[in-house]
């Protein structure tokens, strides 16, 4: 890292951080001034960009230059750790990450060592230590990152130079989300409720659009048995539970829609009902997302598979895709 140019490039890196914390003075007297005002637009800009999950090549800077644009990541991250909404944050960290990786593949072979080295990835050698491996592909979906389909041998997997380059882009994303959210004071958090709310109503709107209305006839295999068993007396394990309030809090039902669905089960208990969906809902902070295909099934609750489950890896994408697919049935039969 040798100029601002770099910094605003791979502003997770801790020279970036350096940079600010010295460059910077008072955050609070920069947020209360004019720049601070116009610097807190592009912060929310960017995270606009986060959410309706724009090509982060396509959307250049953030701010008039490189050292604004550094001010912009900083605030994007206070301004997402102000909603903490784990969604957004997961996304956010997305993002930078892939920005700083198209970057990263630009650069010279010797400079891509070194930010390399910076993240903790070795670019010089053709394996990985499997526990280092291990974490670093827990995200990621492709069946050819699976440990099974690796060549391991002394407890080091075997990788081509440009999967190596690829596991690049998810380090970054993951010393991005690990650090978020972050601990904000509430008095900067009020200097940013007018951006906060601009985020949340878009954050609303955008799983109006992912999602629309509920229809249950989407539902993924593993979540109709789910409610079936609710509705018929039975008691479910507490993953259960909590998969399938997530599910349907990520849908878009209410807390009351979701507790009158527990409602016919023999343990209902209307209090600790509302108490765990809410939790599980957002109100305790941290708003919690459906498990994933593969944790499901590590639980015992993928049933009924169908030919829609072979092509997702995740309850929610199987929803969307067969909602998709009855939207266009409905379409192509009322012609």
């Amino acid at each position: 890292m040798v100029d601002v140019q770099d910094l605003a490039r791979y502003p997770f890196l801790e020279e970036a951080q350096d940079y600010v914390r010295n460059e910077s003075g008072t955050l609070d007297l920069i947020l209360r001034s004019e720049l601070g005002k116009s610097l807190l637009e592009h912060a929310s800009r960017r995270v606009q960009d986060t959410l309706a999950q724009k090509n982060p090549v396509e959307c250049g800077i953030y701010g008039r230059d490189a050292k604004e644009d550094i001010y912009t990541y900083v605030l994007a991250r206070m301004l997402v750790s102000c909603i903490n909404d784990r969604v957004l944050i997961d996304r956010l960290s997305q993002f930078e990450a892939r920005r700083a990786y198209s970057w990263f593949v630009r650069e010279e072979r010797s400079r891509m060592v070194g930010i390399a080295e910076k993240v903790g990835i070795d670019l010089e050698q053709p394996t990985m230590p499997v526990i280092t491996y291990v974490g670093l592909i827990s995200h990621l979906n492709d069946e050819r990152w699976r440990l099974v389909n690796r060549h391991v041998e002394n407890g080091q997997v075997h990788l081509q130079p440009e999967e190596m380059q690829e596991l690049v882009e998810e380090r970054m994303r993951a010393i991005i989300r690990e650090r978020l959210p972050l601990t904000v004071p509430d008095d900067i958090c009020r200097i940013f409720q007018p951006y906060t709310h601009e985020v949340s109503a878009a954050i609303q709107q955008r799983t109006l659009e992912e999602f629309g209305e509920v229809d249950e006839s989407s539902f993924p295999p593993c979540i109709a048995a789910l409610i079936r068993a609710v509705t018929a007396g039975t008691n479910l394990p507490h993953v259960g539970r909590f998969a399938l309030t997530a599910f349907l809090n990520n849908i878009g039902l209410s807390t009351t829609q979701i507790v009158e669905v527990f409602q016919r089960a023999p343990d209902f208990d209307l209090s600790m009902t509302m108490y765990q969906v809410e939790h599980i809902s957002g109100r305790s902070g941290t708003e919690y997302t459906a498990p994933s295909c593969a944790t499901m099934r590590t639980h015992g609750l993928c049933v009924r598979r169908d030919e829609t489950c072979e092509k997702v890896s995740h309850p929610l994408s199987y929803y969307k895709w067969k909602k998709r697919q009855n939207q266009y049935s409905v379409r192509k039969s009322s012609r």
